[in-house]
């Protein structure tokens, strides 16, 4: 008597199902409506769980996503202050600071290791890479300081065309000299460089006793002359258009900047010409 029992509901069960009934059914064949098509899903076991995708692309962040690396010793000068500039401004900007030094107050090393600047350079640029797989779309800027600013130059060098947005370059350490044409092909807007003649101190008297980050002994600082591109490494006219040098004026020291090494890391200088190059507004 029992299993004629048990088969009758295992029989009715399965009519149920088959008709659509259940707790499974959809709304549509509540009201006699035919069933709509169920989205894609994904089903684990429990101990795996279970999860559901929908086939909806992730919203783009609306926000620039911007990658900031300070100078040598990483004292997060500039870091710290775009974070200040945030605070005291509407420009709504992700930011991601990109740890690449030796350590804290390891300036020497960080000024002078060329392998090491290259390799973090590696490690930037696939850093990039992979954000960009995940937020397809979204804006990113790359902005760097001093020493910083060779890393984002080694990350240059290898990342593919219109990689990022737009490069900022603040009182480079790096030669005159340097190569920066693959940089200027990674960055879809092209790249700005912040220089100052007054900058004596860390980019003249320290550079010709340590060398620039690109381990130059000779060369001067490209954040206080500028970049010189010439011979082999001379801009074409695509690429000047999309490299662009600003050199410190009087009117900068209104915002706090008064020429000096950690001038650009005025929040009041960031938030005036920074700000919106990282919006596009420029």
């Amino acid at each position: 008597m029992k299993r004629i029992l048990w088969a009758t509901l295992i029989v009715a069960g399965l009519g149920a199902t088959a008709a659509g009934a259940g707790p499974f059914r959809s709304r549509g064949a509540a009201r006699g409506q035919a069933p709509q098509a169920a989205a894609p899903v994904e089903h684990r076991t429990y101990c795996a769980s279970w999860t559901a995708h929908s086939e909806q692309p992730e919203k783009v962040d609306a926000r620039p996503l911007v990658w900031v690396l300070d100078g040598a010793g990483d004292l997060k000068g500039c870091s710290s202050a775009m974070i200040a500039a945030m605070a005291r401004s509407d420009y709504p900007v992700e930011l991601a600071p990109f740890q690449w030094s030796h350590g804290y107050r390891k300036l020497l090393a960080d000024q002078t290791d060329t392998e090491h600047t290259r390799e973090q350079g590696c490690r930037l640029a696939a850093a990039i890479q992979e954000r960009r797989a995940r937020e397809p779309g979204r804006r990113v800027v790359v902005a760097g300081h001093s020493a910083g600013c060779g890393v984002i130059l080694a990350a240059g060098d290898v990342l593919p065309m219109d990689a990022v947005d737009r490069v900022l370059l603040l009182a480079p350490s790096v030669s005159t000299g340097y190569d920066v044409r693959p940089t200027v092909w990674s960055a879809r807007e092209g790249v700005d460089v912040f220089c100052s003649k007054k900058d004596w101190v860390a980019l003249g008297f320290v550079v010709r006793v340590v060398g620039t980050t690109d381990k130059n002994r000779f060369a001067a600082a490209a954040g206080r002359w500028g970049f010189q591109p010439r011979g082999d490494k001379a801009l074409g006219d695509v690429e000047a258009t999309r490299f662009r040098q600003h050199f410190w004026t009087e009117e900068m020291a209104r915002t706090g900047h008064t020429g000096g090494h950690h001038g650009v890391n005025s929040p009041e200088f960031i938030r005036t010409y920074l700000f919106p190059l990282m919006l596009g507004a420029k």
